[in-house]
């Protein structure tokens, strides 16, 4: 897919998922804004992608859920760069718990990276992207777990899935502005944080129908699809990729 003279904003970005989007971006010609809350961890990853040959990756660590910070990133993509034409609103967070002690400064934080974070990206971003003649597209990562309860994850799973719900609602708003609003939902997928879990990979490759948990290229490659001028007709809706996992939906690890 061809990103050439596109720019583009990825949350959430200094390892995993985020990462594997940006590479990809990158090697297909985007000026890519890398975010991450971590610092490091996202300088670091806009130094590997460019010592990868690429040029035009940008850290920009900060909190992808604060409004100052959002409005800070978008207008360096568009003073620095002239546009934004793509936003994946990556960057999220769980927090496990049990329903009937989750506390209220968990359930906060979670709606505030999830949702908060998400849905002021999307708005201060497709106010710029209404000026541009060509519009833009902005992608939100759900979860399979916003279609297929786990338990422990309720907070998590209810944002998730309201995030879906919120892009299907930014069809009526900015389709008028060639803006496209989609969601991924990944399932299970092997990340540096997700190896860190004893017996993930083999859990997983037990019970998902595919054989396997997602690798990060399957869900970037989903991704790029989706913001690229080959999706231009595909709007509200969400894209579940997770090797058939939530058309049998077995739980992991003995979970009832």
């Amino acid at each position: 897919m061809n990103f050439n003279n596109k720019v583009a904003i990825v949350t959430g970005a200094g390892q995993g998922i985020g990462f594997e989007i940006c590479r990809q971006l990158v090697a297909g010609g985007a000026t890519v804004l890398l975010n991450d809350v971590d610092a490091e961890l996202a300088n670091n990853a806009a130094a590997t992608i460019n010592s990868d040959g690429g040029k035009s990756c940008v850290a920009l660590p900060g909190d992808s859920s604060d409004i100052s910070f959002i409005n800070q990133i978008v207008d360096a993509a568009v003073n620095q760069y002239g546009s934004l034409d793509i936003v994946i609103a990556n960057a999220g967070i769980t927090l496990f718990g049990d329903f009937a002690t989750y506390s209220p400064e968990a359930f906060n934080k979670v709606l505030q990276v999830n949702l908060g974070g998400s849905f002021f990206m999307a708005q201060v971003a497709s106010n710029k992207m209404k000026l541009q003649p060509q519009g833009g597209s902005i992608l939100f990562t759900s979860s399979v777990v916003g279609h297929q309860a786990l338990k422990s994850l309720a907070c998590y799973a209810m944002t998730k899935a309201a995030l879906e719900m919120l892009a299907k609602n930014l069809v009526l708003e900015l389709s008028p502005f060639k803006i496209t609003v989609n969601t991924i939902a990944p399932g299970a997928t092997l990340t540096e944080r997700t190896m860190l879990e004893e017996d993930y990979e083999r859990v997983w490759s037990e019970i998902t129908p595919m054989g396997r948990p997602a690798y990060v290229s399957d869900i970037a490659n989903t991704a790029l699809f989706l913001v690229s001028d080959g999706a231009r007709h595909i709007t509200g809706q969400s894209l579940i990729v997770d090797g058939g996992w939530t058309s049998v939906s077995p739980l992991p690890y003995g979970i009832k």
